[in-house]
């Protein structure tokens, strides 16, 4: 029903976030990981869709922080607050990245951390940042606006150490076609 991350997980979102920030935190689940935020964000939005365990973070003997904003609802019919600036999505199952970046590209936010792509990494990606056609890449790993990620493969004699670090925000992938 509710699995949380580990602590050296959330410490990998809470060293990508700044002062100014204002979180919207997807899948809050019992506000654990949302105070965590609290401390060190201007404000934090927390999202959950489960009543019985958002309220379980709610009945904590820890009152909720003052910049601290539960909501319970469906993320995915939410209209997102429009002074959000990051959003942080730690759901290595979720099938919804593509109406997630997008939804919080389109109420300003910069970024979104998250492990959705590569499961089980973090990563901050650059919501604002243009994004180069599939068909661009050539050789070397991608990551897809839809949530996609792989390797497009090439000729062994043209790859170098170098393509193994750089990782090509695309748009268009195949797998976008298949959606």
């Amino acid at each position: 029903m509710y699995a949380p991350y580990d602590q050296p997980t959330y410490q990998a979102v809470l060293e990508l976030l700044r002062p100014e920030d204002i979180v919207l935190d997807i899948g809050a689940g019992d506000l654990r990981f949302s105070r965590q935020i609290a401390r060190i964000a201007n404000k934090v939005y927390a999202v959950e869709i489960n009543t019985f365990v958002l309220n379980q973070g709610l009945t904590s003997s820890d009152p909720l922080p003052d910049n601290l904003i539960p909501i319970c609802v469906d993320a995915r019919a939410l209209d997102f607050p429009a002074d959000t600036t990051v959003g942080v999505l730690l759901m290595r199952h979720c099938t919804h990245f593509r109406l997630y970046s997008e939804k919080l590209r389109m109420a300003g936010a910069r970024r979104l951390i998250t492990n959705a792509r590569w499961r089980m990494n973090v990563e901050a990606v650059d919501l604002q940042a243009e994004h180069i056609p599939f068909s661009d890449v050539g050789i070397g790993w991608y990551a897809c606006l839809c949530g996609a990620i792989g390797f497009n493969a090439g000729p062994a004699e043209q790859w170098s150490n170098e393509m193994d670090r750089v990782t090509h925000e695309v748009a268009d992938c195949p797998q976008c076609k298949e959606v």
